[in-house]
């Protein structure tokens, strides 16, 4: 299981020197615990966030008190799209809850290969149920069974681990492929000379027509 220290934060507290000291501020809640504000370090968040994800489960360690969670909700920056605050939800680990896990595209299709089709991602991630101890990470989908373009990978085709079982509906579509189009060239039409030259020198009588109005 990952393991990130934490902080109590005090609710006066700058947020913005927190940040700039390397820290984020946070809150964890559920299973019956209060909404307790907290303060992660930030490098270390971001290492256990790239690897944990948000389907797997974390225990937030403190000097009085330890509650094993999940990473719920992480604000970033519009800009620099860094953490800026995080919400963990605290679950029991004794009790099944259902989570989204994302799903990780492996392996190679020979109709995408061949130049059939393209490859077309109708879901990136399905939800699950299971003991928090079992939910998976991600969970693997193999492209290279789409060898035509009348194949398609459904959620009944994605293999789970024990322990694991899937919410999302089996007849969804995961992965298909399409034709894929041919660009069609386009063909330059010939130009009509003789319409440029009537054009052209219609244009000169108008002028001329302008200038004797004029002139009287």
């Amino acid at each position: 299981m990952f393991i990130i220290k934490a902080k109590k934060r005090n609710e006066g507290i700058n947020l913005d020197t927190l940040r700039a000291g390397g820290e984020i501020p946070a809150v964890f809640y559920g299973a019956g615990n209060k909404t307790t504000s907290i303060s992660v370090p930030k490098v270390e968040f971001k290492k256990i966030w790239r690897e944990a994800g948000e389907s797997s489960t974390i225990k937030v360690s403190m000097d009085d008190n330890n509650v094993d969670a999940l990473i719920h909700e992480v604000q970033v920056h519009p800009v620099t799209e860094e953490p800026i605050h995080v919400d963990f939800l605290v679950v029991d680990m004794n009790k099944k809850i259902k989570v989204n896990v994302p799903l990780e595209f492996v392996g190679i299709s020979n109709a995408v290969k061949g130049g059939l089709g393209n490859l077309v991602k109708s879901l990136h991630e399905v939800e699950v149920e299971a003991l928090p101890k079992d939910l998976p990470h991600g969970l693997e989908v193999d492209i290279a069974k789409l060898e035509t373009v009348e194949d398609q990978i459904f959620v009944s085709d994605i293999k789970l681990p024990s322990g694991v079982e899937m919410v999302t509906g089996g007849e969804e579509v995961v992965a298909s492929i399409v034709l894929q189009k041919e660009e069609k060239e386009e063909v330059a039409q010939p130009v009509d000379l003789s319409a440029i030259e009537v054009e052209k020198k219609g244009k000169k009588e108008e002028e001329g027509a302008e200038g004797a109005e004029e002139a009287k």
